[in-house]
């Protein structure tokens, strides 16, 4: 009897096997990482929020308009205040959102971690940011990477990697093939295959490829 492939989710994938499957524009600044220890990895559609500098209406706004298992994507142009703190972290999820990540600042450690919200942000900041500029929204520039709301993204403790929506999950099933297969193989077999391509770049290089047991 044929068996079930198993339903691959985007959550499975780790950033290291779908790096490795895009170019370096889908892979953000690493100084965006997880505030807390112990994050589970963060996955699902991407939500885009622009804020102006030092602003964070656009992202307090986008919290009650986000569909339930979004990622919002939050560009702060670098503003040195704080977009978000502990309500807002509880409000989003609340109403479902999967978690944020921001190319600037948040507040209230302490309480997003203790609620075991997923934050991937530049650091904290005490003092909260203005509600004032509207900007348009539907894209953003977030640690270096263009973000459309609609696109897919994966961040965990390795980094944050941002997949078109079109072709996205192609993607995804050859980063999860990889991922899988390197799974598979102990080791010894790592090791032997690894020795295989460094003997092969250094004498394609020109360079003596000789290596020594």
């Amino acid at each position: 009897m044929p068996t079930t492939a198993p339903t691959v989710t985007l959550s499975d994938v780790a950033t290291t096997a779908l790096a490795e499957q895009v170019g370096i524009e889908r892979v953000m600044d690493p100084g965006i990482r997880p505030l807390w220890d112990g994050m589970p990895r963060l996955a699902g559609p991407v939500h885009a929020v622009r804020c102006a500098p030092d602003d964070h209406l656009m992202l307090h706004a986008a919290i009650y308009r986000a569909p339930a298992g979004s990622v919002i994507l939050v560009e702060s142009q670098r503003g040195r205040y704080a977009v978000a703190g502990g309500n807002v972290c509880a409000i989003a999820q609340r109403r479902g959102i999967a978690g944020f990540v921001v190319d600037g600042f948040i507040r209230d450690i302490d309480e997003v971690r203790a609620a075991g919200f997923p934050v991937f942000a530049r650091g904290l900041c005490p003092k909260p940011a203005a509600k004032k500029k509207v900007l348009p929204q539907g894209d953003a520039v977030v640690g270096g990477v263009l973000a459309r709301t609609g696109d897919l993204v994966v961040a965990d403790i390795d980094g944050v990697v941002v997949l078109p929506a079109e072709g996205g999950d192609r993607i995804v099933e050859a980063a999860w093939t990889r991922q899988r297969d390197e799974a598979t193989h102990d080791l010894d077999d790592w090791e032997a295959a690894h020795r295989r391509k460094v003997s092969e770049a250094l004498a394609a290089a020109g360079a003596d490829a000789t290596l020594p047991d």
